[in-house]
């Protein structure tokens, strides 16, 4: 994804990985997570940065000549390495033991009865707040678009 000169195919790219993430969740049984990450990341982020980059239009001539060379590639290796094993041999060490989750965990009707039941308000807190930042999207847009 971070490799490609071209937005759009990084873009594409994004769009892979976000739906590969998905599919983890479906392979955990998942489903909310699963339908939360189709339709959030795939349908909304990606498709919004899509259409921002065709937008934009940056052409080839714009793009920055600087050109990623083997030698600073393993000179962050080197430099990084040190620290990754630091981590990987902290996290090991630890004797962390997780409580067992029941099967109802992460199931669409669970979360729609806990979201419904106990976080009533603070949903529909953020429901409007998204709404205000949408319309207030359109008015900014349409002012700039009668200029």
């Amino acid at each position: 994804m971070i490799s490609f000169k071209q937005s759009v195919y990084s873009a594409i790219s994004f769009l892979i990985v976000m739906i590969s993430v998905a599919g983890i969740f479906a392979l955990l049984h998942q489903s909310f997570l699963f339908l939360a990450q189709i339709l959030v990341s795939v349908g909304a982020v990606v498709t919004l940065s899509l259409m921002i980059i065709t937008s934009i239009n940056i052409k080839k001539e714009n793009l920055p000549k600087h050109r990623v060379s083997s030698k600073n590639i393993i000179l962050s290796i080197i430099l990084i390495s040190p620290i990754i094993s630091l981590i990987f041999y902290a996290i090991s060490s630890l004797n962390i033991k997780f409580k067992e989750i029941n099967n109802l965990f992460g199931t669409i009707e669970n979360i729609g009865n806990i979201l419904f039941s106990n976080w009533v308000l603070p949903f529909e807190i953020v429901s409007i707040l998204l709404l205000s930042a949408l319309i207030g999207a359109i008015i900014i847009s349409k002012r700039r678009l009668n200029l």
